[in-house]
């Protein structure tokens, strides 16, 4: 039983958190404070200590949801341009985001990446005023601050090349590529720093596609042994750095989910529709983290509530879940976000 019971008053309105340029091109908007018994960010931090939360975080409410627009990534990854590595990105309004230009190749073959690649120099970009210009004032110290960071280690050599030959190179090309992902976790090392000191983040959102629809690309033990290493190289940083991880990796990759937790990461951010969410919660969920994205495009408020029960009700009890109800529009943004404290808020007093 919670030290906490749930008042009506948590549903007062106490004033709005401000509105700030937000991952995958969303341009924010002002969102509504609970009146939380803890702040979100204790409440989040329960979680990632492996102690029960007061209710489900919700990433649109509960943190300061950054992709800083100084990084050349984040715009060129949702309206299309050039990349941090030269890459070109054409806009797809049918995906509402961008793909690699089709022709685009940025290295000829990954044995070759010393001769033709240049890393960017992360000092020489302005992070304080992108900080200054875009979040002072409006990142909320009560709550946690999650930053996107988009193309992993295996996303990076498919942008870079083409995806048939990042699956070659994994098999044929270990060396020249051991030593490139040596460089790029060398270089996302770096970039932690920076943003762990500009924009004192407490969670990197990381990117890393690593499935079809049925199946993962490669085998677990592939992974072990190509990306592991690397991985861990860039989890220990971050948690040096008091930072926690959270994989984004969509796909059918549930196999791989024990060489994801030996990486160090501590969250993962699955594709709910290809992978069994409620065994995989049931199988790690002691010890990863883990969320779910809904998308309620045509549903109407009460499916849109039903569909958030049924998620916490299955994948929350453990208290190590968390829900991303993705549209800012109104009022499915409000009813759901009410939905997702209150449902959620009662289950953790239960228990």
């Amino acid at each position: 039983m919670s030290n906490y019971p749930f008042s009506k008053e948590e549903l007062k309105d106490i004033g709005n958190y401000p509105a700030f340029p937000m991952p995958y091109g969303e341009k924010g908007r002002t969102v509504r404070k609970f009146n939380t018994p803890i702040t979100p960010k204790e409440n989040f931090l329960r979680i990632c200590r492996g102690e029960m939360p007061l209710w489900v975080p919700n990433y649109y409410v509960d943190f300061n949801f950054i992709q800083p627009l100084v990084m050349p990534d984040a715009v060129a990854r949702w309206t299309g341009g050039k990349d941090w590595f030269g890459i070109e990105w054409q806009y797809e309004p049918l995906t509402n985001a961008s793909m690699v230009k089709p022709g685009t190749r940025r290295l000829s073959d990954i044995t070759n990446w010393e001769k033709e690649l240049i890393f960017p120099d992360l000092s020489a970009l302005d992070w304080e005023k992108d900080f200054e210009e875009n979040y002072k004032g409006k990142i909320s110290p009560d709550r946690p601050t999650v930053m996107v960071l988009v193309n992993g280690l295996f996303e990076r050599t498919a942008d870079l090349t083409s995806f048939e030959d990042a699956f070659c190179y994994l098999l044929e090309e270990p060396e020249a590529l051991t030593a490139f992902y040596t460089r790029l976790a060398d270089w996302y090392i770096e970039l932690l720093k920076i943003v762990k000191r500009v924009y004192d983040v407490d969670m990197i959102t990381f990117h890393d596609d690593m499935g079809t629809q049925r199946s993962p690309f490669f085998s677990t033990e592939l992974f072990r042994t190509m990306l592991l290493p690397h991985y861990r190289r860039i989890n220990d940083t971050a948690h040096e750095l008091g930072m926690y991880m959270n994989f984004h990796s969509c796909g059918c990759i549930e196999q791989h989910l024990e060489a994801i937790i030996d990486a160090g990461f501590d969250f993962w951010e699955g594709q709910d529709n290809s992978n069994d969410k409620k065994k995989t919660m049931e199988l790690y969920g002691d010890r990863l983290g883990q969320s779910s994205n809904i998308v309620p495009a045509g549903m109407s408020e009460d499916e849109l509530i039903e569909e958030i029960r049924r998620l916490i009700q299955e994948l929350a009890p453990k208290g190590r879940f968390m829900l991303w109800l993705n549209t800012t529009q109104s009022p499915l943004f409000e009813v759901g976000s009410e939905a997702i404290y209150t449902i959620s808020r009662k289950l953790y007093e239960e228990m």
